[in-house]
């Protein structure tokens, strides 16, 4: 069996469906937090059992009869190593013999940008977990673009820190290579980096709309902290958005630059870009 966490989520909820396709149901369970939301699923022959990485009891209860579990970043607020030990502990007690995990594209230590602590340290975790495992290490989320660019249609401007090149990818197609990957079991061992084509910088993308809208689209390069500052000013909570300045100031070091072709051969077709995306937004 496999058993997908986080499975009412944006991210494994699309892998979910996908894996649909290619698996029967029956040999597919859902570890949630809440049952009642994952009836559906439920409805179409899917196994729905509630867990959470914090009830380390109910966890065992939905990876019973585990072979892989795929296992979706915690996205509490503060420290979520502790919670994905949990996970990871508990998959291996429950007896999986794979561990699956999202992670994210150049993770590390010592880098600027959180996210990519997180996963370094839960990557350590999987690593000395004594059953194998697959690491996906997803380029950045391009549905984040959303808030990043700003409200660039309007203004006719593209205000933000300096940053660098980033490999942009859809998360659907990051979900459905995840499904790909469930049901090749055992065809990736450790980290495998998922990310669309090109790694654009605020620049290229400030082109891209240029071309799209048929106006003339500016990059304006923000002061760090002068941008932290307008961001809380417009609602974002301090700790957000100097989570998402570390973004900026990876990408400046070229930490999401890397661009792997891995992705484009799951899905059997090139991955949606940027231009792609900004495309099928509403205009303003």
């Amino acid at each position: 069996m496999i058993v997908i966490t986080g499975a009412t989520g944006a991210l494994n909820g699309a892998t979910l469906e996908h894996l649909l396709k290619l698996v029967p149901a029956g040999q597919i369970g859902v570890s949630v937090r809440d049952v009642a939301k994952a009836r559906p699923l439920a409805d179409r022959g899917v196994r729905v059992r509630r867990g959470s990485y914090d009830d380390p009891a109910a966890l065992l209860d939905a990876f019973e009869g585990a072979g892989q579990v795929l296992l979706v970043s915690s996205n509490d607020p503060g420290d979520t190593v502790p919670l994905h030990r949990v996970a990871i502990e508990t998959a291996v007690k429950a007896g999986a013999h794979r561990i699956l995990y999202t992670s994210h594209q150049h993770i590390g230590p010592d880098s600027p940008f959180r996210p990519a602590r997180v996963h370094a340290a839960t990557e350590a975790l999987l690593a000395d977990s004594g059953v194998a495992w697959t690491s996906l290490r997803n380029g950045f989320y391009a549905h984040s673009l959303g808030w990043m660019l700003g409200p660039w249609r309007e203004s006719g401007t593209i205000a933000a820190p300096a940053d660098g090149p980033a490999s942009w990818t859809d998360r659907g197609d990051e979900a459905e290579a995840a499904a790909a990957i469930l049901a090749r079991d055992g065809s990736f061992d450790g980290p495998v980096t998922l990310t669309a084509g090109a790694a654009p910088t605020f620049d290229d993308i400030a082109t891209i709309a240029s071309g799209l809208t048929g106006r003339d689209i500016q990059r304006v390069v923000m002061d760090d902290e002068e941008w932290v500052a307008a961001q809380v000013a417009h609602g974002s909570p301090g700790p957000m958005a100097r989570m998402l300045l570390g973004f900026f100031q990876a990408a400046r070091q070229g930490s999401f630059a890397e661009v792997s072709p891995t992705l484009g051969e799951l899905l059997g077709r090139e991955p949606r870009s940027v231009r792609d995306l900004l495309a099928e937004e509403p205009a303003a």
